[in-house]
């Protein structure tokens, strides 16, 4: 069957998990922050709706939010929406960083499957934070957080991510071993550090986060999907003619996927 031959020029999306964890930090500041190349998906409304229920204000105008969380005044995370969407887990570290409690049920909305957050739930027991499980709700407090050295157990993503959130307003030095290296968390530790936190080493398999007094606003343009570039190359290479890929380069990396 005959196609058309492709041409002409296309610029790709914001990542959206890069875009999620970030959202999430919007918590840690207590004003404002303004995000940029914001893909126009429901995992992306579904936690702007969290924040919402939880007391920030958002604008929203196609790929640029506004987040005002100086006003957030819950930490608790609604079931209902918690069971939509498995990267609600990342609010959870974004709230004990800033409240030092978070009140929440496990994560849904995975079409792989169940995922267990046994590494999340460890990782904040060493930040000295106290776990308790009652009624299908998982309960998280502390009176003091405290830095310390967290080995994981396999180089989880969203767990790297929860860890970061946590601990990035701790007094002192905490360090992530065997942590996941994907580009999204390097996004997420240069949106963090654009808001003044004080982190080195994401992309590698030790991240270093020193603790820091207080975050600022921020803005901050997300880095463009990978998935969706490699989807655009393979385009390309089925292709016979010259094509063009216009996109604005990440800030996190210095990759153009042309």
């Amino acid at each position: 069957m005959d196609g058309n031959r492709l041409s002409g020029e296309v610029e790709i999306s914001g990542s959206k998990n890069a875009a999620l964890p970030i959202i999430a930090a919007s918590i840690l500041n207590g004003g404002i922050t303004e995000l940029h190349n914001i893909p126009n998906i429901s995992d992306i409304k579904i936690m702007l709706e969290i924040l919402e229920k939880l007391g920030c204000k958002i604008e929203h105008n196609s790929d640029k939010i506004i987040i005002n969380s100086k006003e957030l005044n819950s930490f608790e995370i609604p079931t209902d929406l918690m069971h939509k969407m498995r990267s609600s887990v990342s609010l959870v570290g974004a709230l004990i960083g800033r409240f030092k409690k978070c009140i929440f049920t496990y994560p849904g909305g995975c079409d792989i499957g169940k995922r267990p957050i046994d590494l999340h739930l460890k990782a904040f027991e060493k930040l000295g934070v106290q776990v308790s499980m009652k009624d299908e709700k998982i309960k998280c407090t502390a009176d003091k957080m405290q830095p310390s050295e967290i080995i994981l157990d396999f180089p989880s993503v969203g767990a790297t991510e929860n860890i970061m959130l946590a601990s990035v307003l701790i007094e002192g030095v905490t360090r992530i071993k065997n942590s996941a290296m994907e580009p999204e968390i390097e996004d997420l530790q240069n949106m963090l550090n654009q808001m003044g936190a004080n982190i080195k080493g994401a992309g590698s398999s030790i991240i270093e986060i020193t603790g820091v007094k207080r975050l600022k606003n921020v803005i901050y343009k997300v880095m463009p999907d990978r998935i969706e570039a490699g989807t655009m190359l393979c385009a390309v290479a089925a292709n016979k003619r010259r094509n063009y890929f216009k996109e604005c380069r990440a800030k996190t990396h210095e990759r153009n996927y042309k």
